[in-house]
């Protein structure tokens, strides 16, 4: 099982149906990558809850009129099969208009902040 394709999976059925967010178990890499969908503008908020064991990742989800501001969702990355980049070959999702979330050495970024600190990394999703 892939916990970040799952999460992925879990916001695009609650952006399809216009729920106003979702929930999924909680990780420090599933934060991560909310961090970046927020900092991009693709989602409004993110909080962690619970405590313990039992904690979850909510994650308030951004329209425009009636319509989700996320219009699609990709893993590139799978278990069977890694994507990896080196600093000049950093994706450009949609000729910029997207963003590729990228797991570097140091921590995870979007596409472009990797390309401006010259690391490459394992390519997780691509977000438009």
């Amino acid at each position: 099982m892939d916990p970040v394709a799952d999460m992925l999976t879990s916001i695009r059925n609650a952006n399809m149906a216009t729920n106003p967010d979702c929930s999924v178990p909680y990780s420090k890499l599933k934060e991560n990558v909310a961090q970046i969908l927020k900092e991009e503008g693709y989602i409004t908020s993110y909080q962690v809850t619970g405590t313990g064991v039992i904690k979850r990742l909510e994650v308030g989800l951004k329209y425009n009129d009636r319509k989700g501001v996320i219009e699609g969702i990709k893993k590139i990355s799978k278990p069977g099969l890694r994507k990896y980049v080196g600093a000049g070959e950093m994706p450009r999702v949609l000729g910029g208009l997207g963003v590729a979330i990228v797991s570097t050495s140091q921590g995870v970024m979007s596409g472009a902040s990797a390309r401006e600190k010259k690391v490459g990394g394992e390519v997780l999703a691509h977000v438009w």
